[in-house]
C-alpha cells in the first residue's frame, strides 16, 4: 500500500511507525485510548483509527469503529470519555455524537469495505438524529446535553463546524444506502449558515485556534472567505518554525492543531503552506514515530508529559491530505467533494446498502 510521504519532512517509512505506533496503544478488544492504559473519547479515537487506515492497518481502525459502535447509548450519544471499558465522564456531548460519520465514510473511501458500512450507518444514523435534535435555533448546535436530555444553550465554533463535516459525511453516507435524510440536509444548511453568518450565535472561545481554522477544515469556509480567515489570525497562533499555538495567550504550540491546520490549509488550496506546519512540527516526534502533544517554548519544555495516538493521528491524515496518497486524502483535501456541493454518486449504483447481501438494519 502506498503511504503518505513528504519529501524532506517525513518518508513512508517514519509514517509506517507512527501507524505501528498507534496500533500499538490500541487494546485487545479494538479500543483505541490517547494512549495504552489512558482515557479514551469518541472523537480523538475516530481521528487516529483514520490514522490506521491511511496506513493500511484496516482491520485495526475497524475494530476501533466497532468498540465506538457497540458502546453507543440509545439516544444515539457516547460518553465524554472512558477508561478501562467504562464511562468516566458521562456527558453527552454532540462533537462525540458526531464523529463517527467522518471516520465511516473516511474508511469507505480507503477500503470500499461494504460490510463495515453497512454494520455503522444504523450507528451512524442514530448519533446524526441526535446532533440534528441537539441543533439550537440559529442553526449552531448545542455542545452538550443537559442532565434532564435538553440541549445546552451554548454552542461552539469547533464543535459545531466539526458537526458541518460530520453532516456532510452522513450525507454521503445516507446516499451510499439509498436512504434520504432530509432533515440532515436541513441541518448541515442552516449550520453553514451559522458559521458563515451569525457569530452572535457561538460562544466567545476565539483565544483557542481551533475556533479559528476549523471552519476551513469542516468545509463551511471556502474561496476567498477561507483564506481571509485564515489570515485574519495567522500571527496570532502561528510561531514560525514550532508550529500553532492552542490558545492565543500562552506560549505553547501543540502538534495536533498545528497539523489540523495543515488540514485547513491544504483544503483552502495552500499545500505548501500545510507542508510547511507539518515540518515545523517535527521537534515534537519521538524516536519510536509518536508524538508528543505540545511544546512550552518559554520554557524548552514538553507539556503535558504524554505522546498521544490522536497527535500522532493528525500528522499521518495531514500527510495524506498533502501527498494524496489515499483514496481518503480527498476527505481533508478537498472537502467541496461532499454532498452539498456537487459531489459525484461514489459508486455509480447509489443504494446498494438498502438491499441484498448488504442491508441495512435500523
Amino acid at each position: 500500500m502506498l503511504l503518505p510521504e513528504l519529501t524532506g519532512v517525513l518518508s513512508g517509512d517514519q509514517v509506517r511507525q507512527t501507524v505501528d505506533w498507534i496500533s500499538g496503544q490500541q487494546d485487545a478488544d479494538g479500543a483505541l485510548p490517547w494512549f495504552h492504559g489512558g482515557q479514551l473519547d469518541p472523537w480523538d479515537s475516530v481521528e487516529a483509527a483514520m490514522a490506521l487506515d491511511v496506513g493500511g492497518e484496516h482491520q485495526r481502525a475497524a475494530a476501533a469503529y466497532r468498540w465506538l459502535a457497540g458502546r453507543q447509548r440509545p439516544d444515539g450519544s457516547w460518553a465524554a470519555e472512558y477508561r478501562d471499558g467504562a464511562e468516566s465522564a458521562p456527558a453527552a456531548e454532540s462533537n462525540h455524537a458526531g464523529y463517527l460519520a467522518v471516520g465511516a465514510w473516511h474508511s469507505w473511501l480507503v477500503t470500499g469495505d461494504e460490510e463495515l458500512v453497512s454494520e455503522l450507518w444504523p450507528v451512524v444514523r442514530r448519533a446524526l438524529d441526535l446532533v440534528t435534535r441537539m441543533q439550537l435555533p440559529g442553526g449552531a448546535v448545542s455542545w452538550a446535553l443537559r442532565p434532564d436530555g435538553t440541549p445546552d444553550d451554548l454552542a461552539l465554533v469547533t464543535g459545531s463546524a466539526s458537526l458541518f463535516q460530520a453532516l456532510r459525511c452522513g450525507l454521503a453516507l445516507a446516499e451510499l444506502a439509498g436512504d434520504a435524510q432530509p432533515d440532515w440536509e436541513l441541518a448541515v444548511t442552516d449550520l453553514g449558515s451559522a458559521l458563515r453568518e451569525r457569530p452572535e450565535a457561538f460562544g466567545d472561545r476565539s483565544r483557542f485556534s481551533m475556533d479559528w481554522y476549523y471552519p476551513v477544515l469542516g468545509g463551511a469556509l471556502s474561496g476567498a472567505a477561507a483564506q481571509d480567515r485564515l489570515a485574519a489570525s495567522w500571527d496570532t497562533f502561528v510561531v514560525p518554525g514550532l508550529g500553532i499555538r492552542c490558545v492565543s495567550d500562552r506560549p505553547w504550540v501543540t502538534g495536533a492543531e498545528t497539523c489540523e491546520l495543515a488540514l485547513a490549509l491544504t483544503a483552502a488550496g495552500r499545500p505548501d503552506d500545510a507542508l510547511e506546519q507539518v515540518a515545523a512540527m517535527q521537534h515534537l516526534r519521538h524516536d519510536d514515530g509518536s508524538y508528543w502533544t505540545g511544546f512550552v517554548f518559554a520554557d524548552d519544555a514538553r507539556w503535558p508529559i504524554e505522546r498521544t495516538t490522536w497527535t500522532a493521528g493528525a500528522v499521518v491524515l495531514a500527510a495524506d491530505a498533502i501527498s494524496r496518497a489515499t483514496p481518503g486524502s480527498g476527505l481533508f483535501a478537498s472537502p467541496g467533494d461532499l454532498p452539498g456541493a456537487g459531489m459525484p454518486d461514489p459508486t455509480g449504483s447509489a443504494g446498494w446498502l438498502a438491499g441484498g447481501a448488504g442491508t441495512v438494519r435500523p
